[in-house]
C-alpha cells in the first residue's frame, strides 16, 4: 500500500442548493445513503486504499462536520477541516487552499456529493501526466458530456465524432496540476480574491491541449447525488 497515495481531497464546501430544502440544515456530504452519509462511503474507501491524511473542504454549515465525523480515527484517518468562509472557493480554489495539507507525491481528489462502485485500487500509482480522471457514461442531466477518452488514454476535447463521457468527481493529481493556474484562469470572477475562487475546467481544458492528462472510463454503478429524488432513489438501491 505504500507506493498509493496517502493524502486526498474530498470537496464539500457546496452549498448544495438543488438539494434544498434536505440541505438547509445538513451539508449535502453528510446527507445518508444505504444507511451511511455521502461522505463516509469516500472515506471507508479511502482508508481501505491506504490513505491516512483526508482533507475536506468546508463552507456551508462546516460547523456540523466534526461532530458527524470526529478526528477520523474511525476509518483509520486523519481528517483535516479547511473551512473557507461563507462563500465555497470552487473546485480549483479549493484544491489551491488545500495544497499545503496534501503532502509531496500525488494525491487523489473526489466530489464528496457523488456516490459509486468504483474501485480506487484501479487507478494508476501516479498520473503519466499532471492528472488522471475517472470518465462515466452521460447521466441523462448531463448529456452532453464533459471530454472524450482517446484510444491512447489521453483525455480530449469532446468534438465531433468522438464520445464525449461525464467526469465523475474522481482524480489523480499531481501538485504541478496547479503551476500557472493565474495565467490560465486569467480574470475570472473570484480569481483575484484572497484566498482565490476559480474553477478546475480551464486547468483541465489546458491540460488536454498539452496532451498531459489521462483518464480511464468507468462502466459501473456511479450517481451524481445532485438533487433530492435522486438521493431517495440511491438509498433505495442501496438499502
Amino acid at each position: 500500500m505504500s507506493d498509493r497515495p496517502t493524502h486526498a481531497l474530498v470537496f464539500a464546501a457546496g452549498k448544495g442548493e438543488r438539494m434544498r430544502p434536505l440541505t438547509e440544515t445538513t451539508p449535502k456530504p453528510l446527507l445518508m445513503a444505504g444507511g451511511k452519509s455521502l461522505i463516509a462511503w469516500h472515506l471507508e474507501k479511502l482508508a481501505a486504499l491506504g490513505v491516512r491524511d483526508v482533507v475536506i473542504n468546508t463552507s456551508w454549515l462546516a460547523d456540523c462536520f466534526a461532530p458527524a465525523l470526529g478526528d477520523g480515527a474511525a476509518w483509520g484517518l486523519r481528517l483535516h477541516f479547511v473551512h473557507e468562509g461563507p462563500e465555497p472557493l470552487e473546485t480549483g480554489g479549493g484544491m489551491l487552499n488545500a495544497l499545503p495539507l496534501l503532502g509531496e507525491p500525488p494525491f487523489l481528489a473526489i466530489a464528496a456529493d457523488v456516490w459509486t462502485d468504483f474501485d480506487f485500487a484501479t487507478l494508476p500509482r501516479e498520473p503519466e501526466g499532471l492528472a488522471h480522471l475517472v470518465m462515466v457514461a452521460n447521466p441523462e442531466h448531463h448529456g452532453r458530456g464533459d471530454f472524450a477518452l482517446g484510444n491512447d488514454g489521453r483525455l480530449q476535447l469532446a468534438t465531433a465524432g468522438a464520445e464525449a463521457l461525464t467526469f465523475s468527481g474522481i482524480g489523480l493529481y499531481r501538485r504541478e496540476f496547479l503551476d500557472g493556474w493565474r495565467g490560465i484562469v486569467g480574470d475570472a470572477p473570484g480569481a483575484n480574491e484572497t484566498p482565490p475562487r476559480f474553477k478546475l475546467r480551464p486547468l483541465f481544458d489546458a491540460a488536454i491541449a498539452n496532451g498531459v492528462i489521462t483518464g480511464q472510463r468507468h462502466d459501473g454503478r456511479w450517481t451524481d447525488v445532485g438533487t433530492p429524488e435522486r438521493l431517495a432513489a440511491l438509498d433505495a438501491a442501496l438499502r
